[in-house]
């Protein structure tokens, strides 16, 4: 059968998209190709290159029928785009080709499984959600004659049909498949199941692998098993969450939980919980596990209750995913680090050692949008500490965001509200961050329209994208009180 739909989308993202100049993007956050982009899908290794498919609506830059995108990279940081793998074009899914996952068959094929929806009764009737595959060779998908392959006859007793979706499917040590699957009580909380295969296609559940007891949120999205670092680890992004001091925040956030799979019970028994990111922007993450070994999370980079902020409009693309981060589990909590592959592509280093900070201060060198910089800050005196210290980025005249930590408080804030925002959204977040006696290392990267701070080692992430237009350039320095700061600088990519 001819598919109509995806074959124009295809001729639209390559009309469409090559009208967009390299200079309006990100030169390493991976953005569409044109029009919209959400989470990220079927992130894997296959066939020597990495693949990241993606939740896409090409016809506009506002969420709408979800397609796959597709692009694919040698290193995590150039991105080529490959024609669009997904349309809603099937009656399981002519509402929309949710999220999902990617493995390679036993017989080099790729299989896809994604959560097909369709609506009943109308534009304004309810979503079915099922599980769907499709089998391709890296470049061209067909959606497997037995779709779906799990719907409402597979769930346990007392869960909804209209919230079951997006599939991360592994392969397990005899050769068989596992998936685990997001879906909802009637009482509106997140439930996580466990389902098996034995060839990938035909699929059976298992157990409840783990399920929400009302402290994080209500419906869980876009779940993510696996081992690292001798534990196992479970990723959820919850709908309307409730702010749990700094570790949480209200609305869409992203929990890490670890802890181990009993076997025997098939559950997920959790040992500790945090946030993923404490910024503004990231959701949906989405892990692999490299060829050297590597656990390697991208999320999206965005915001739901930020999606409409003015200042967007004008860009013929929406979305970015999030800077490829190294995963590992130190002191019994996460850490990620930027791939190291980024570190690759610095040049003009600029360092400064022991620079006193007070007044509003500008260093020779130390500006631009697509840079990283480390940064350790600590009190001049520790028996005279300051009580607040400012960076500011993505400068001119008009605008800047910012980042300032105040040590008697031990909070680190993200501020964007002077960006260029026309709207009072979500333009601050705060986290409590470890430090002693004033002292703090910040690993700052930015590029062109987003921050991605990495706080103590990794410890800790706030993530957050900005409006600014790229050719503000200028940072700064600032303290209330008198500290000293060390400051390594890099132009990533020769971008400066």
């Amino acid at each position: 059968m001819v598919n109509h739909s995806l074959i124009f989308a295809r001729a639209y993202e390559k009309e469409e998209g090559s009208k967009i100049p390299a200079s309006s993007r990100p030169i390493f956050h991976l953005t569409p190709w044109i029009g919209w982009m959400n989470d990220p899908n079927g992130f894997s290794y296959y066939h020597g290159q990495y693949h990241m498919f993606y939740q896409y609506h090409p016809y506009d830059t506002e969420w709408n029928a979800m397609h796959w995108g597709h692009a694919v990279s040698h290193d995590l940081l150039h991105w080529t785009y490959l024609p669009a793998v997904l349309a809603p074009d099937s009656p399981y899914d002519s509402f929309g080709c949710f999220s999902g996952s990617a493995i390679e068959l036993p017989d080099g094929q790729q299989l896809l499984m994604y959560t097909g929806v369709r609506k009943e009764g109308g534009a304004k009737g309810k979503d079915y959600q099922t599980q769907c595959i499709a089998v391709g060779d890296g470049l061209d998908y067909k959606k497997f004659k037995g779709n779906p392959v799990l719907g409402a006859s597979d769930l346990p007793e007392g869960l909804s049909p209209h919230d079951f979706r997006d599939p991360k499917i592994w392969r397990t040590k005899d050769g068989g498949y596992r998936c685990v699957i997001g879906a909802r009580r009637m009482d509106k909380r997140g439930v996580l199941l466990l389902y098996s295969s034995e060839d990938g296609f035909s699929w059976k559940f298992e157990s409840i692998l783990a399920e929400n007891d009302g402290r994080f949120g209500l419906m869980w999205e876009c779940p993510d098993f696996f081992p690292l670092d001798g534990k196992d680890v479970l990723f959820v992004s919850p709908q309307d969450m409730l702010p749990e001091g700094f570790e949480y925040h209200n609305g869409n956030g992203t929990v890490c939980q670890i802890g181990y799979f009993d076997e025997e019970a098939k559950r997920f028994i959790p040992e500790h919980h945090q946030a993923i990111d404490y910024g503004i922007d990231f959701y949906a993450p989405q892990t692999i596990l490299t060829p050297d070994g590597r656990r390697v999370m991208i999320g999206w980079m965005q915001n739901w209750d930020t999606c409409k902020m003015t200042g967007y409009e004008e860009r013929p693309w929406f979305g970015q995913m999030s800077l490829p981060r190294e995963l590992s589990i130190r002191n019994g909590r996460l850490y990620q680090q930027p791939i190291r592959e980024l570190s690759l592509y610095r040049s003009h280093k600029v360092e400064y050692k022991d620079v006193p900070v007070s007044e509003l201060k500008t260093l020779p060198g130390i500006e631009g949008r697509s840079v990283e910089m480390d940064i350790r800050i600590r009190p001049e005196n520790t028996e005279d500490p300051y009580l607040k210290f400012i960076i500011r980025f993505a400068q001119d005249d008009h605008y800047y965001s910012m980042l300032s930590f105040r040590p008697h408080e031990s909070l680190l804030k993200i501020d964007r509200k002077f960006s260029g925002s026309r709207r009072a959204y979500i333009h601050q977040r705060r986290s409590q961050v470890a430090h002693e006696n004033g002292e703090i290392h910040l690993r700052v990267i930015l590029d062109r329209f987003s921050v991605e701070v990495f706080i103590n080692d990794g410890e800790q992430v706030m993530t957050a994208t900005i409006l600014t237009d790229a050719s503000a350039k200028g940072i700064s320095f600032e303290a209330d009180g008198r500290a000293v700061m060390d400051i390594t600088k890099y132009s990533l990519f020769a971008e400066e």
